[in-house]
């Protein structure tokens, strides 16, 4: 049984503990001690992010090999088209590469809390609301893909990870659930060999840094 640490991380904030400069930071809203982020969530986007104790557990969902799926809602500028919908689901060329088929649908408006700022809105200029779905982690994945098919995101939400989700928690609230997860033997073993004990808050660190980009 593994503790996990789900998190609704609110607009402009990092997804980490320090900074040098004045940006707010995961230390202004989260008080467990040695819970690091597993994967990150950029700083303008907002959503779930979840944090554990345990290294095995933190590069199990952190790492696209394992392909815990997540679930985004983003607001869009213009009408959501059939055509855009089908390139999404059939994967887009990024300067990085090829992106997995992603399962893509047009929703109504979540009903969400307000941003603050609020988006900027175009007087004569229709917004659309898309939930996808994604098993990897490239560097500002759903922003790119979004304006690739020419509906650059304006709001940009993670709902869930995998069957975790941020029901019930406002923006900068947090829960503390137990989990059983199915982790990988030899991932296990080598992270028990590793950590064996009382875990070093300078190990997760390490593991918390290879994880963010």
């Amino acid at each position: 049984m593994s503790q996990l640490l789900l998190f609704n991380k609110p607009f402009q904030v990092l997804t980490q503990f320090t900074t040098n400069d004045d940006k707010s930071t995961l230390a202004d809203y989260i008080n467990q001690p040695n819970f690091y982020a597993a994967g990150r969530l950029d700083y303008d986007s907002e959503g779930l992010l979840i944090l554990t104790n345990e290294g095995a557990v933190q590069h199990y969902l952190a790492n696209p090999k394992f392909k815990q799926e997540k679930t985004y809602w983003a607001q869009v500028e213009g009408e959501m088209t059939d055509s855009a919908l089908s390139a999404l689901r059939k994967g887009v060329e990024l300067k990085d590469g090829m992106t997995r088929p992603a399962k893509a649908r047009v929703i109504d408006e979540p009903d969400i809390w307000p941003r603050n700022p609020p988006i900027r809105e175009r007087k004569n200029q229709p917004t659309s609301w898309i939930e996808l779905k994604i098993t990897e982690g490239k560097n500002r994945q759903v922003r790119r893909m979004t304006a690739a098919v020419g509906f650059p995101t304006l709001r940009l939400i993670r709902y869930a990870i995998g069957d975790w989700t941020l029901d019930g928690l406002q923006p900068g609230a947090s829960t503390l659930i137990d989990a059983t997860l199915n982790l990988p033997r030899s991932n296990t073993n080598n992270t028990r060999r590793r950590t064996n004990g009382n875990r070093s808050q300078k190990t997760f660190k390490q593991a918390n840094k290879r994880t963010r980009r």
